[in-house]
């Protein structure tokens, strides 16, 4: 059964033992790998980051956003896969390049600093800039481009609709710093409705969970027309009282799909769900805090074997705070009245 309101899953002991084993695998530079002696992306590097803060690791914090200001590229973007001390992948990927809007904002909201917001401005601005210049005519972005430049030929929902998310906090940004970008909006706008009435402007990736619920996560459905979304795959993507597939043809129910997928249905109104599937998912931590990656089923293994990583422990954190209301950046993903719209 479904736990009963109110309740605390996990206690604010408990987020910061997880938020303190991100901070372990935190490098001197700032990076956040996935795990010990793992490459980092900058998305996953900035959901480690937000889980910081509402750990109460805000140092931490500030020097992750800070490594990323290091190296951000002159046209605003960064690449793919970086190692401690080379770059693994150079291709470049606008999902996680509009995600830094997300991180810093994130930040802000937690630590009311609006000069770590006003010096970041100037690495959002461009990030932002660099991303809305990968969109078509017709309003889809392109997934990714070859570090020359050179765009890949297909967008993905997943991305396009994560992209729709970050937009909306660089325009909260703007506005709490009497910026105005009008640019920003209209293109934003353009994204929402080819995501809403334009399936074939994008590559199929119907297998996977996240194009299934990111749409809903990142607000582009709301309210029945989400929750319909969610509940039409519901049973091939969600093994009950286990969690959320990854894939929807393999038993493999991972940390971080079943969390964001558990802040979804929170943000069309499904808290009882929300909080079975992360109730379920506790199952996964370890006696450090630490959360595994992924389990199979029915042999109930980890896959990968032993794998704790930094974006599972950051999702988990996440989840606990739009599910509980920890910090006063609980509502980013689960309340999409909390940033400005881009659909009118």
């Amino acid at each position: 059964m479904p736990p009963t309101d109110p309740v605390e899953i996990i206690d604010s002991a408990k987020i910061r033992e997880t938020g303190e084993s991100i901070a372990e695998l935190q490098l001197p530079s700032g990076m956040i790998p996935w795990f010990p002696n793992g490459h980092a992306d900058p998305w996953n590097h900035i959901e480690a980051a937000m889980a910081l803060d509402i750990a109460g690791l805000h140092d931490e914090a500030v020097s992750a956003y800070q490594w990323l200001a290091d190296i951000q590229l002159e046209n605003g973007s960064w690449h793919n896969y970086y190692l401690e001390n080379k770059i693994e992948q150079d291709k470049i990927d606008t999902n996680c390049v509009a995600y830094i809007a997300s991180g810093v904002l994130h930040h802000f909201l937690i630590s009311k600093d609006t000069g770590f917001l006003e010096t970041m401005w100037n690495v959002v601005e461009p990030a932002i800039e660099y991303v809305l210049g990968q969109q078509t005519l017709r309003g889809e972005i392109i997934w990714a481009c070859h570090s020359d430049g050179t765009p890949w030929s297909y967008a993905l929902v997943t991305g396009s609709s994560s992209i729709s998310h970050s937009l909306r906090s660089a325009l909260a940004i703007a506005r709490h710093l009497g910026q105005d970008r009008p640019h920003w909006k209209e293109k934003g706008k353009r994204l929402v409705q080819v995501l809403k009435n334009n399936p074939e402007a994008f590559a199929p990736k119907e297998r996977w969970a996240m194009d299934w619920y990111y749409p809903v996560l990142t607000g582009v459905l709301q309210g029945t027309t989400g929750l319909d979304r969610l509940n039409a795959k519901r049973e091939e993507f969600e093994i009950a009282h286990k969690g959320i597939r990854c894939v929807s043809d393999r038993p493999w129910i991972t940390t971080a799909e079943t969390c964001e997928c558990a802040m979804a249905y929170l943000a069309v109104g499904e808290r009882a769900h929300a909080m079975e599937l992360f109730t379920g998912i506790q199952n996964y931590r370890d006696n450090r805090g630490r959360y595994l990656t992924g389990v199979v089923y029915p042999e109930n293994v980890s896959f990968p074997e032993n794998e704790y990583s930094t974006y599972s422990a950051a999702a988990v954190i996440l989840t606990a705070d739009a599910i509980q209301i920890e910090t006063e950046a609980a509502n980013m993903f689960a309340d999409h009245t909390f940033l400005p719209t881009l659909d009118e």
